[in-house]
């Protein structure tokens, strides 16, 4: 299985090359990271997150025990457009174990992808599936949670994240809510 990395290690902050679709070893990658955000309870994987500097995700928002894996496997995404008053949610990440930290983003998203095989599409979502394009397409682009957050609160998460880390918090746990 994939190793997923956690912050601060520098690949988090690193801006990603695009994606050759007919590079056939991204078809393991996403199988590979698809496992890896299962195994860890998340619901989406940028290639960073296990060391790959390449624009790629895997998404699934809608999987939980009872219903069938579908995971969404996108190559270089951008946001197209982003909708609606933005809203403070909490976020986990998978490579910022042990923390749910209070993030800002508009509630809709409008991403155009390729998928594994250079066809082009979009997808559009609000709610979790906005929140996550948008998570997911920060790491893309070397930004995590505490990059992602007000600065005020990113001083409480970082504390927050080394109590975790200190604690053994694992890929998937979020148990301390930052405020």
């Amino acid at each position: 299985m994939l190793k997923i990395y956690q912050s601060p290690d520098p690949v988090l902050a690193t801006v990603c090359e695009p994606c050759d679709p007919s590079d056939k070893s991204l078809q393991k990658l996403a199988k590979q990271m698809a496992h890896a955000m299962y195994k860890s309870n998340g619901c989406g994987i940028a290639a960073p997150q296990v060391g790959i500097t390449k624009r790629i995700i895997v998404i699934d928002v809608d999987y939980d025990d009872e219903t069938e894996k579908d995971p969404i496997v996108l190559l270089n995404p951008e946001i197209l457009e982003l909708r609606g008053e933005p809203v403070v949610a909490g976020e986990g990440c998978l490579s910022c174990p042990g923390v749910t930290v209070p993030i800002e983003r508009q509630p809709w998203a409008r991403v155009r992808y390729q998928d594994l095989d250079g066809e082009l599409w979009e997808i559009e979502g609000d709610g979790l599936l906005g929140r996550c394009l948008q998570h997911e397409i920060d790491h893309l682009e070397g930004r995590t949670l505490f990059e992602s957050c007000s600065p005020e609160v990113r001083l409480k998460a970082l504390a927050a994240y080394e109590q975790a880390r200190a604690e053994g918090a694992r890929p998937g746990d979020t148990s301390i809510e930052v405020e």
